[in-house]
């Protein structure tokens, strides 16, 4: 489990004394065990690996874009701080997907769910969440997935 995976890294890095690691990994923990309170809060199971994925695709996002916010204020050292916890976060994750890769993803969700028209979106993400979780940056393949569907 992947749950599993992060806490033994995270005691590894304590062990080796490896400051940045230990504090990443410990947002990492924060942020699962937010999901968890708040899974325990609508009566869902505790956080499975698909919602990790998930959670770990935000925070790298997040990290993205506060590392171009950095640079762009003209702070080059918190944007280094930021990508370094993107290398760390991204090691718990699975490869991401080409552009290629994603464009023939899409194209399969789109044929499964028999889409016709940008009003399946919802459904054909639907499944591309479900089966490539952590795989692909949702944003840009839902632009490759617009472009698909207006042109169908």
């Amino acid at each position: 489990m992947l749950r599993d995976t992060i806490n033994d890294a995270l005691k590894t890095a304590m062990k080796a004394k490896d400051a940045r690691r230990v504090s990443t990994l410990r947002l990492v923990q924060a942020a699962l065990k937010d999901r968890d309170i708040a899974n325990r809060g609508v009566g869902k199971p505790e956080t499975t690996d698909d919602e990790l994925l998930q959670i770990l695709a935000k925070m790298v996002k997040q990290r993205e874009e506060s590392a171009k916010v950095y640079e762009d204020a003209g702070r080059p050292e918190l944007a280094t701080h930021e990508r370094e916890e993107i290398v760390i976060i991204a090691d718990f994750q699975p490869e991401q997907f080409s552009e290629a890769r994603v464009k023939e993803v899409v194209a399969a969700a789109i044929a499964d769910a028999e889409a016709t028209g940008p009003k399946d979106m919802g459904k054909v993400m639907a499944i591309l969440k479900e089966r490539h979780a952590g795989q692909m940056d949702f944003a840009k393949a839902s632009g490759v997935l617009k472009g698909l569907l207006s042109g169908a």
